[in-house]
């Protein structure tokens, strides 16, 4: 009889705030939001009422039947928070959904404009874009594309934009102007004619371990982009929505995408939730050659689902909560640097807000990382939960196999009491579970 892994693991039975429970009565520190997505945290009752008054009402108005408030009304704030000319969009049930969304758009915006021939994606390794077969074509993990190839689409994947582990013959402060250059290389090599849509994470997540591009990065991106007609799709969603202390991760660089997915942080996890947002310079000749958008699913914006991601971004609005990641952020890194910036093992601490990674390696001088036969993300996720503590841990992160990291991404209102907790015990779970590989 075939065993699932899963089965090991606890049975959840309650959660209040930054705390979930199992079964046996058992506390966990939700220090990672789950996926990076939890950012009100557990039971919040404003949100829990949104979503009771709504089904009091009725749960869900088909989208080609009815409009609804909620939905529009989130839509106006997405609009309002993305700024510009990002005003229209596209709900979906999850992340993988709006990457997929925003993939098929890049293709639509091209056929209506008469570009055919624009059907290529590029994108980069060490990036993660969703379990779809698009999002999983331009997605740049190893592990968990393996068993679909050949089944994928043809995607060009550039080097991975981390100054860590800058390419090789790269200095770290040339890695910006190296990986754009490379951009436009491939570009060239395929023929402009040829490119649909470049796609990124601004801050690389479950693949990479919360990996900031440099300063200039994407910029760089953005004039590459415009000089050949080529779309570019800012993936933010583990990253946006307020995790790295701006609404838009790309606001700390100063640019805007021409579309954008958007999840996690978007409903907080309540119920599931996500969107595609597109600008107008999308929007046009899509609407003038086609009447609408050519995707969408049964539960395109569900109603329920958008009470529920309405009422969390009014929370997050009235609780300055975006605001307070983007202080509170620097206090998590500093204590996660004052507790674990000088560990043998710890080679890298990095991200923003609150999305914060950290890289564990063998040996901090030469960067070597654990051999994937420690399975050290596994110990590292064990040992947590025998603590009390949630982590996320992804391993690969540095060729496909090799690699080790842990994003801590707490709820946006988590105290700094909460944080300091995190901090403390997840140095306690680093050292049990390197310790795990040496006995």
């Amino acid at each position: 009889m075939v065993t699932n892994p899963l089965d090991a693991l606890p049975k959840i039975a309650s959660g209040k705030g930054i705390h979930l429970y199992d079964e046996t009565g058992k506390r966990y520190i939700d220090a990672s939001g789950g996926p990076a997505t939890f950012c009100l945290g557990h039971g919040n009752e404003e949100v829990n009422e949104a979503i009771k008054a709504q089904l009091d009402k009725v749960a869900f108005g088909y989208r080609y039947h009815f409009r609804s408030d909620a939905a529009e009304e989130l839509a106006e704030i997405i609009a309002t928070k993305s700024g510009g000319d990002l005003r229209h969009t596209i709900f979906t049930t999850g992340g993988s959904e709006s990457v997929e969304s925003c993939l098929k758009l890049a293709l639509q915006y091209h056929s209506a404009r008469g570009e055919q021939s624009r059907r290529r994606f590029i994108s980069r390794r060490r990036s993660w874009h969703g379990n779809t077969l698009g999002a999983l074509s331009v997605s740049g993990f190893m592990a968990r594309q393996k068993p679909y190839v050949g089944s994928l689409l043809p995607v060009s994947h550039l080097s991975p934009v981390n100054t860590y582990r800058p390419p090789q013959g790269v200095a770290p402060e040339d890695v910006a102007e190296h990986c754009a250059n490379e951009l436009e290389q491939e570009i060239l090599r395929l023929g402009a004619d040829k490119v649909a849509a470049f796609i990124f994470e601004p801050v690389v997540g479950a693949a990479g371990g919360a990996v900031p591009a440099p300063e200039g990065y994407a910029r760089r991106i953005r004039e590459i982009c415009d000089r050949h007609g080529v779309l570019m799709i800012a993936d933010e969603v583990m990253c946006g929505v307020g995790r790295c202390g701006t609404w838009r991760a790309l606001e700390h660089d100063g640019v805007r995408p021409d579309l954008m997915s958007i999840a996690k942080g978007l409903g907080g996890g309540y119920l599931p939730l996500g969107a595609t947002v597109y600008s107008e310079k999308v929007a046009e000749p899509i609407y003038e050659k086609d009447g609408m958008p050519i995707t969408g699913h049964t539960f395109t914006a569900h109603t329920t689902s958008c009470a529920a991601g309405l009422a969390v971004q009014k929370i997050m609005e009235r609780e300055k909560l975006v605001e307070r990641v983007a202080t509170e952020g620097v206090h998590l890194k500093t204590r996660l640097e004052e507790k674990l910036g000088q560990h043998a093992h710890v080679g890298d601490i990095r991200g923003r807000g609150f999305f914060v990674g950290i890289e564990l390696v063998e040996d901090r001088e030469t960067k070597e990382p654990f051999s994937p036969d420690h399975t050290l993300v596994k110990k590292i996720m064990a040992t947590g939960l025998e603590h009390g503590l949630i982590v996320y841990p992804t391993g690969g992160n540095v060729d496909g196999v090799k690699g080790d990291q842990v994003i801590i991404a707490p709820p946006y209102n988590a105290t700094r009491a909460e944080l300091d907790e995190i901090v403390d015990l997840f140095a306690v779970v680093v050292d049990e579970a390197i310790g795990k590989i040496a006995s």
